[in-house]
């Protein structure tokens, strides 16, 4: 581990200032951890708000023991047996712009200060398991004894109510109970889901609408309230239209034909998918819901005989002979680079797109670029890295990138000291006990 004192003097301008933007002012004692938890917390951070991250040495955050690292390459899920606690890229992107504090909540001292800290806030965020609050006495009643006009936002698999609300959940476990893995995948193929833990995410910025709200309803009521987040819930947002045609159609959701992977059924649209490019898994969407775009389409591809026949005359037709259509179409665009394609089509009218990797995005995307989606900022074990920043645009507010995320403890000193007011012996003597 990095201690403070040895690190370089990039890091000197690490030490936290007045915030602005519409969150300034905004005080949150962030319990949160993993995805769900710190993405929720960090667009707070990046308009203003001042992020205070609770951590334990006893246990670090899974982002920080995921060896994702600069310059190095792993799979996603390996984990690191004797992690650098500040050297994961996942941690970092989670938690820029926020402080950072370590607390041992299994110590009385701890637990006196954690209250100390919320009664110095006005929100309060955590997405542990069921439970962990209210055995340290941090229910929302408690909270409010503390500071009667506090926001507790609470982010959890299931909801802290029903037969199932003790039930432990990831993100994947989150998609298979909200309906979400059942419906995906390709026909005839058990129900896939995705690899990454994408309702983390979703998850997260339902529970970051939600405090804005009961900050908005505070500052005009004085009252604050407690937010109850299931991410299983917002799963189940995501899946209307299936839920539709079940009830009102009485459509199975998995039979033969479907899930239909990249095609569409309604409307009827064809092509439609995603197709082999020139080059080593290289691909090409594309995507044709009327007869005008097929003309389109087929004057772009030089008019080949197969695609004025009769048998593609139609759009219904079209879509009966996906198969067909899907063949002629791939031994088009596997002749051609995949974003000549899309430029060749867009020009054209036609709605395509190249399957971009992590680099496309990154690295050579001109569109990306010109929105500035990806920014750097330096850190004392990583250097310069690259973050995304949120997708939105406003005339005069902008996302304040002031630090990267903090080194383990970091913002003990100014958190304890500044904020709590004790003195720095007693900092001292808290951090040899193993308190903070």
């Amino acid at each position: 581990m990095t201690a403070i004192e040895d690190l370089p003097a990039q890091a000197s301008d690490r030490r936290p200032g007045r915030r602005v933007g519409p969150l300034a002012g905004i005080r949150v004692a962030d319990f949160c951890w993993m995805g769900v938890g710190a993405v929720a917390t960090r667009m707070l951070a990046d308009f203003g708000a001042e992020v205070i991250k609770i951590e334990t040495r006893q246990r670090l955050d899974m982002p920080r023991r995921l060896p994702i690292y600069k310059g190095e390459v792993r799979s996603y899920g390996e984990e690191d047996p004797n992690p650098d606690p500040d050297k994961g890229g996942l941690f970092n992107n989670y938690s820029r712009n926020k402080l950072g504090i370590t607390l041992n909540m299994k110590t009385e001292r701890g637990q006196q200060l954690v209250r100390q800290l919320i009664g110095a806030s006005s929100v309060v965020t955590e997405n542990f398991a069921p439970g962990v609050m209210e055995r340290w006495g941090l229910t929302y009643r408690d909270l409010t004894e503390i500071t009667p006009e506090v926001i507790l936002a609470r982010m959890s698999g299931y909801g802290h109510s029903g037969p199932h609300h003790t039930y432990k959940s990831y993100g994947p476990v989150v998609q298979a109970v909200s309906g979400l893995s059942f419906i995906s995948g390709l026909p005839g193929r058990e129900p896939s889901g995705w690899g990454l833990s994408y309702m983390d995410n979703q998850a997260a910025y339902y529970n970051t609408a939600a405090v804005l709200m009961a900050i908005m309803r505070r500052n005009i009521t004085g009252r604050g309230t407690e937010i109850d987040m299931s991410a299983v819930e917002a799963g189940i947002n995501l899946i209307g239209p299936d839920l539709l045609d079940v009830v009102v159609n009485g459509v199975a959701t998995r039979r033969s034909t479907y899930p239909t992977g990249n095609r569409l059924e309604h409307p009827q649209a064809a092509p439609h998918g995603v197709y082999p490019a020139d080059g080593p898994d290289t691909w090409v969407a594309i995507a044709v819901f009327d007869d005008a775009q097929w003309g389109r389409l087929v004057a772009a591809m030089g008019n080949p005989d197969w695609a004025t026949s009769p048998e593609f005359s139609s759009q219904s037709a079209r879509f009966a002979r996906q198969d067909e259509l899907d063949a002629h179409l791939s031994t088009w665009t596997t002749q051609r680079d995949a974003h000549a394609t899309m430029g060749l089509l867009q020009r054209a009218g036609v709605p395509a797109a190249a399957v971009q990797n992590p680099r496309d995005l990154a690295e050579t995307d001109p569109q990306i670029a010109h929105r500035g989606t990806f920014f750097e900022l330096d850190h004392p074990v990583i250097g310069m890295a690259k973050f995304e920043g949120t997708p939105i645009r406003f005339t005069r507010t902008t996302q304040q990138n002031w630090r990267s995320a903090p080194l383990l403890g970091e913002d003990n000193d100014y958190v304890f000291g500044d904020i709590l007011g004790l003195e720095p012996d007693e900092i001292a003597e808290l951090s040899a006990e193993g308190v903070i």
